[in-house]
């Protein structure tokens, strides 16, 4: 909002002439009024634009269930359909609980955050419900992330607690680093204490959010090793393809919408002008960071659409629905910072990046089933990379705040300094999530709780630990399988 209406009576007496004090105490009275009637309009409108924009990325869960169950085989479509129920769910309690108070709750050592644990003396003066909402629906996106590069061969048990784990604490302190104004990394910090001057900017989260859930799915996936059948003794991958393309298509263009909040909505106000009285505000940068993002995941279908026809020789769904978002994936850190035609560089690159990781993955043996640790962590990483070199001064100043001498991208001439900063959220992210995740999943190895047996691999967990099949299939991976029946259950 603008300034705030002022009037003072004795002030406007002075112009009214004599014996008007009391018309010019109704008059500022009145204004006053007025004044304030604006202060809440512009608070409720900013409230309603956060909250719709959290309906939004929670909507990305169901697009995520949909591109999860897509990417499995048939016979493990229930397993992971509930996996993401609880994602959300287990991540609304410990999130509640634990998980907000780590990444928002204030802390005088940049680390970790240590008030409101379950909302206690919520709302604060920077912070209401919708705020809440809107961090908690980050906070599941990152566990089903992870839930795909697990997917058809972990324990049940084993989603309980890494969900639980990931949202209520692993992610929290993530996301206090670089999001929270005294976060150690966090651009808000003041001026002499920032990270190289500047902070590393992460608007979105392709660090926070993409890279934490891609990397704590790298972990689960090393540790717990392929599915069966993935690859020959002589090391040769063997698709294991998912059973429905349409699932995929369906989950992804429901990620697409939800990511118009996942982005844009990260300004968390609309109310904003840049320049008082003219047409341009936040609300125009609203509108061009839903361009950006648009325009990179758009590129990275096309470039992933071409590249693959070259090496496979087909024109693949699948590879193009990831494609497109690895585009999203990488541009989510910078979307607000950029120029669009940067984004088309980004989203380009992202394709490179991704078709380049599932290569690798092939040639290390390591099975992923949805490619998420390659599509979020891959391309997640060069999202950040990618605003150390294309943020532009002008944008960072209106989206962070005005600052004398602020560095911005390399290659936009605003030197190394903020690549330098990027860089270092790369490193410690990947560090301290492989560092706690991969304890997890170490720890529930050994006690035995993170793989299922071969056999019930094999048959799939539909039928061996969610009560049958979602839907009667022919499954090519064992003929014993075909057309099985569960037998009518007795009163």
């Amino acid at each position: 909002m603008s300034a705030a209406l002022t009037c003072s009576a004795s002030d406007l007496s002075a112009l009214l002439g004599p014996n008007a004090t009391a018309a010019a105490e109704y008059i500022c009275g009145q204004l006053g009024t007025v004044n304030n009637k604006f202060t809440d309009a512009a608070f409720a409108v900013d409230n309603t634009y956060l909250l719709f924009s959290a309906y939004l990325v929670f909507s990305m869960q169901l697009g995520f269930a949909m591109l999860c169950a897509g990417s499995v085989r048939a016979k493990n479509t229930m397993n992971i359909m509930l996996t993401n129920v609880l994602d959300a769910a287990a991540g609304g309690l410990f999130y509640y609980l634990f998980g907000y108070a780590f990444a928002f709750g204030g802390s005088s050592e940049g680390f970790i955050g240590r008030h409101n644990f379950a909302l206690k003396d919520f709302p604060t003066l920077t912070s209401d419900y919708s705020f809440f909402l809107y961090q908690w629906a980050f906070a599941i996106a990152a566990a089903g992330i992870t839930s795909g590069s697990i997917a058809e061969r972990t324990q049940f048990v084993a989603y309980l607690i890494y969900s639980s784990f990931l949202t209520g604490f692993v992610y929290p302190v993530v996301s206090h680093w670089f999001w929270s104004p005294d976060g150690w990394a966090s651009p808000f910090r003041p001026l002499g204490d920032r990270l190289f001057s500047t902070g590393a900017i992460d608007f979105a989260g392709s660090g926070v959010v993409h890279m934490v859930g891609g990397i704590a799915g790298l972990m689960g996936a090393l540790i717990e090793g392929p599915r069966r059948g993935r690859f020959e003794k002589s090391g040769r991958a063997i698709a294991l393809r998912g059973h429905s393309a349409s699932l995929v298509v369906l989950g992804t263009f429901l990620l697409w919408f939800g990511w118009y909040g996942f982005n844009p909505g990260s300004f968390a106000k609309i109310l904003v002008p840049y320049e008082s009285g003219s047409s341009y505000g936040q609300w125009s940068a609203i509108g061009r960071t839903a361009v950006t993002t648009t325009l990179a995941g758009s590129t990275a279908a096309l470039t992933t659409l071409f590249g693959k026809r070259l090496l496979s020789g087909h024109w693949n769904v699948t590879d193009v629905c990831n494609g497109l978002l690895g585009g999203f994936a990488a541009i989510t850190g910078g979307c607000s910072v950029v120029e669009p035609w940067a984004a088309i560089v980004c989203g380009f690159v992202a394709a490179l990046v991704l078709i380049g990781c599932n290569k690798l993955a092939e040639i290390v043996q390591y099975d992923d089933p949805l490619e998420a640790a390659q599509l979020h962590g891959g391309c997640g990483a060069w999202g950040l990379i990618f605003v150390g070199l294309f943020a532009k001064e002008k944008y960072l100043n209106e989206v962070y705040g005005a600052t004398p001498g602020r560095p911005y991208g390399l290659f936009m001439g605003g030197g190394g300094k903020l690549l330098g900063a990027q860089l270092i959220q790369i490193l410690v992210i990947a560090g301290w999530v492989s560092a706690t995740m991969g304890t997890l999943f170490f720890i529930l190895k050994k006690l035995d709780l993170l793989r299922i047996s071969e056999k019930d691999e094999m048959a799939g967990m539909d039928m061996t630990r969610h009560g049958g099949f979602a839907y009667m299939y022919y499954d090519n991976d064992d003929e014993s399988l075909k057309a099985t029946q569960l037998p009518r259950a007795e009163p």
